[in-house]
């Protein structure tokens, strides 16, 4: 029986890139999307130097989000399809034509492709900012029946991007799927060891307590996720029988306040972490701060605020299990320094 194949969206990305390692590892054909040939030697050699094996099985085609130009090449004789591409910018000005319309034009796309191409399965990465931002505080536990509420405080434009992204991917599934199959991924915020020099996902929060870029912790409290888990979990919900059709909410655990966060780095690092602060900074100032910055304002809704998230479902129709939300902090700041992205 030849093996299966799969594309895979955005492979110069965090993710993807470890969905990518661990379906060459597993026997698949990987075929994934970049925006220019030009990208592939330099996304080989980042793929390469985090452990590729089986090189020879993965191939490139060029397509973009924004464009339909390259989508049939993409999904042609695929059996499943990681939509793992999306817009990602956390910046408090940006506009919803800059994230929210590629995200949800680009997921359409691929769902249209699959579609036409007879691919089985699709599986996009959406996010928890599609399940637990715009609540009331009252409201602390997610489970995947819930989404975001989209002008509910806290809510960015990256957050309605996944948001309308999944929805409009699960209302062309009920409309127009006809026997594609859809699974989404709801992963928190995603650490682990970086591919390349990119700091990507929440990794960025490590880069920041590692330069010494923070002063001090806001009371932020964060869900995390190892990066490998949430491969893993992409992969799972690709075959597993139960998973068509499901949302997956994935998380390694209880939320961790910040300043535990940079505990964990100062443990494990040693020198390296020297520039980790120590102290917290008192909600009343980091929303005062908001009056003068986009950046605290868009911080302020979360403060004190400690989300409960649910992988009950994961666990229990894809046998997914996770690794310590320590072991994705660690990971990530070791790999940092080990590629001399925090400097000495």
């Amino acid at each position: 029986m030849s093996p299966q194949r799969v594309l895979v969206t955005g492979g110069s990305g965090f993710i993807a890139g470890h969905c990518i390692l661990q379906l060459l590892e597993q026997g698949y054909l990987v075929r994934t999307t970049v925006r220019s040939l030009a990208r592939e030697p330099e996304v080989r050699t980042v793929l390469t130097d985090a452990g590729m094996t089986r090189g020879d099985a993965l191939s490139f085609v060029v397509a973009e989000l924004t464009s339909d130009d390259g989508w049939a090449a993409a999904v042609a004789d695929c059996d499943h399809v990681l939509h793992v591409a999306s817009p990602v910018n956390l910046d408090p000005h940006a506009t919803e034509d800059e994230v929210v319309t590629p995200a949800r034009e680009g997921a359409l796309r691929v769902l249209k492709a699959a579609h036409d191409a007879g691919v089985k399965r699709v599986v996009l990465t959406s996010a928890f900012h599609a399940v637990g931002y715009g609540h009331p505080h009252t409201k602390v536990d997610f489970t995947e029946d819930d989404w975001s509420v989209l002008d509910g405080p806290g809510m960015n434009a990256y957050g309605r991007s996944k948001t309308l992204a999944e929805r409009a991917a699960w209302d062309f599934i009920a409309a127009e799927g006809g026997s594609l199959e859809l699974a989404t991924i709801c992963p928190v915020a995603v650490m682990g060891p970086v591919m390349g020099t990119a700091i990507s996902g929440a990794n960025h929060i490590i880069s920041r307590i590692l330069g010494g870029q923070m002063p001090g912790y806001p009371h932020l409290w964060i869900p995390i996720v190892h990066v490998r888990d949430v491969a893993r979990a992409h992969i799972l919900a690709m075959t597993a029988p139960e998973a068509s059709g499901q949302r997956f909410l994935v998380s390694s655990g209880p939320s961790i306040p910040m300043q535990q966060i940079g505990a964990i780095l100062r443990t494990s690092l040693g020198e390296a972490a020297k520039r980790v602060p120590t102290r917290s900074i008192p909600s009343f100032v980091v929303r005062l701060g908001g009056l003068f910055s986009a950046e605290l304002r868009q911080t302020a809704p979360d403060l004190d605020y400690v989300r409960r998230v649910s992988s009950e479902k994961a666990a229990r129709l894809l046998g997914w299990t996770a690794r310590k939300p320590e072991e994705a902090i660690v990971a990530a700041g070791k790999s940092m320094v080990s590629k001399g992205l925090v400097a000495p």
